[in-house]
């Protein structure tokens, strides 16, 4: 078992940065990748990051590419999601999540476990 906290979110305006952490605890040894994912009210949870947790190799869809930064610190067992020049559609609940198939696609929920609780972003235009 994994557990996962989610922190950083919060009320910003169109154009500011935030960074959101998740903090890991448990069967941390066992995580092969960590991928963050966000749910807009009334739509469907999207895929945002997901990084390898050995080479720290990132992987991005390009909805966020270029904005978003993914990195991890093993030592703390932490993953983090920098956000930059956010827009009022990145408001939603982001929620981290463990990737526990190795080589399935990132951007499958199914593909992952041990969900967080979520830390909400609010983009204001």
């Amino acid at each position: 078992q994994v557990q996962l906290v989610e922190s950083g979110g919060g009320l910003v305006q169109a154009g500011d940065s935030l960074r959101l952490s998740c903090a890991a605890s448990g069967r941390t040894a066992s995580i092969y990748g960590m991928g963050w994912f966000r749910q807009a009210q009334g739509k469907e949870r999207e895929f945002v990051a997901r990084i390898s947790w050995s080479s720290g190799n990132p992987y991005y869809p390009d909805s966020v590419k270029g904005r978003f930064t993914i990195s991890r610190d093993n030592a703390k067992n932490t993953v983090y999601l920098q956000m930059n020049s956010l827009k009022p559609e990145d408001t939603a609940l982001y929620s981290c999540a463990v990737h526990i198939r190795p080589g399935s696609s990132y951007s499958n929920t199914d593909n992952y476990a041990y969900w967080g609780q979520g830390t909400q972003v609010t983009v204001s235009s």
